[in-house]
């Protein structure tokens, strides 16, 4: 089954808590601290492949969330850091936040690779905390907890050639005439309902062609299934737009011919200025006569230059294919698409937020909070005390007065309660 859309779940691991130890033996009259530092957490790296071409491995499995750094132990011994996700997308592959739609990535050749979130960094052990002053913490820091986020994936097919038209206007047919590929080709609306890629072979060399599935008036709008499917036109370097002059459909050829180009325009100003090659589909149907007089009102109205071709008789068809690559010698490869430069896994390590909680206690909370309250242990004097004079420096005491705060107060931090007094 072909998906080309998924939103997922991502979760680097969470760091290892150092480790709060003491040496103590036969050998050692005085041991001193000997914790270890925790390891750090994986991290989600999403790499490119080309052995893939649909987002499906992504249906079910929609949650990854990385190896948690391990804690540290006695003897200095830190932990192991987590075991990395590696998450294998195909090729063209966006990713973009899911909270604002903006683009992180874009892994658009084999072997790219995106490091999505970065694993939390493992605590301190207590040996981490000994001085001249601190002879023996009793206290380590706990590892750092990281945030899941929400990402979409989106795959824009990689192809030189996009084949364009109206439904039934002979596109899966053409690409099985001049490509290795083997479309579901049937005579009712929509036959294909995502892209197919055949690799077309001319004079030794090659281009991968991409059917997209057939446009419809209001495509770009969400009419039909066209419009879920132009963003694999946008790599393309050329388009050929088939329209069926035969009007088998019933439909007016020249109009077919404008709406599909309307809705190129309304979809996105750039793959409006993709270079097209027209080409007249389905000749075999017409006598001579009738063949004549709407290839000259295509002349006479539309202006561009064409190829006829069938696909039932494979008129017309090589010639196509060395227009085509004749054009394409010419068009340089189309860029990944442009990243805003924004740091998706950007740690929050400044923000206080201070709030009130139901039974009337003041709750501090933020990322400058979350990173700060790691190294406190309340059953710990110095600890504590250093917890205390933090408050006072960071300027959340100042900051609880304006609230409101007074004496007999109760303050909320983390797991911290406490009732303050000056």
């Amino acid at each position: 089954m072909f998906l080309d859309r998924a939103k997922i779940i991502i979760k680097a691991g969470n760091g290892g808590n150092g480790s709060t130890s003491f040496l103590r033996n036969a050998q050692t009259a005085n041991g001193g601290p000997d914790g270890g530092e925790g390891g750090n957490g994986g991290n989600i790296i999403f790499v490119a492949t080309n052995s893939l071409n649909t987002l499906y491995d992504f249906r079910f499995h929609k949650k990854f969330v990385a190896e948690n750094g391990e804690n540290g132990a006695k003897k200095l011994q830190t932990g192991a850091n987590g075991k990395d996700v590696i998450i294998k997308v195909p090729c063209g592959t966006v990713i973009k936040d899911a909270e604002n739609g903006k683009i992180i990535a874009d892994l658009y050749s084999d072997g790219m690779t995106f490091l999505a979130l970065r694993g939390g960094n493992g605590g301190h052990g207590n040996a981490y905390y000994k001085s001249s002053i601190k002879q023996a913490p009793h206290y380590s820091q706990t590892g750092e907890i990281t945030k899941q986020r929400e990402v979409i994936l989106e795959l824009k097919t990689i192809a030189d050639v996009g084949l364009v038209g109206f439904p039934n206007a002979g596109k899966s047919t053409l690409l099985s005439c001049i490509s290795n590929a083997n479309p579901k080709i049937a005579n009712y609306p929509f036959t294909t309902i995502y892209p197919n890629l055949g690799v077309c072979e001319v004079k030794g060399q090659t281009f991968v062609v991409a059917d997209i599935p057939g446009l419809i008036e209001g495509a770009s709008e969400g009419q039909g299934l066209g419009h879920y499917f132009l963003r694999h036109v946008e790599r393309v370097r050329l388009i050929i737009h088939l329209v069926d002059i035969s009007q088998s459909d019933g439909r007016d050829f020249i109009e077919d011919y404008k709406i599909i180009n309307e809705e190129l325009v309304k979809y996105s100003d750039e793959l409006a200025k993709t270079p097209q090659l027209v080409a007249l589909s389905k000749i075999d149907l017409l006598d001579e006569q009738t063949l004549k007089e709407r290839k000259l009102r295509f002349e006479k109205e539309i202006g561009e230059k064409y190829i006829e071709i069938s696909g039932a008789t494979y008129q017309g068809i090589e010639q196509l294919k060395l227009k085509t690559l004749e054009l394409l010698s010419k068009l340089p490869k189309k860029q990944p698409s442009k990243i805003e430069e924004i740091d998706f896994d950007k740690k929050d390590s400044q923000s206080i937020n201070i709030t009130r909680d139901d039974d009337g206690a003041f709750v501090v909370s933020g990322g400058k909070i979350d990173n700060f309250i790691r190294g406190v242990v309340l059953s710990d004097t110095r600890s504590f005390a250093y917890f205390q004079n933090r408050l006072q420096e960071m300027g959340i005491i100042d900051m609880l007065k304006e609230r409101g705060l007074k004496n007999g107060g109760m303050v909320k931090i983390k797991d911290i309660v406490f009732e303050y007094f000056e």
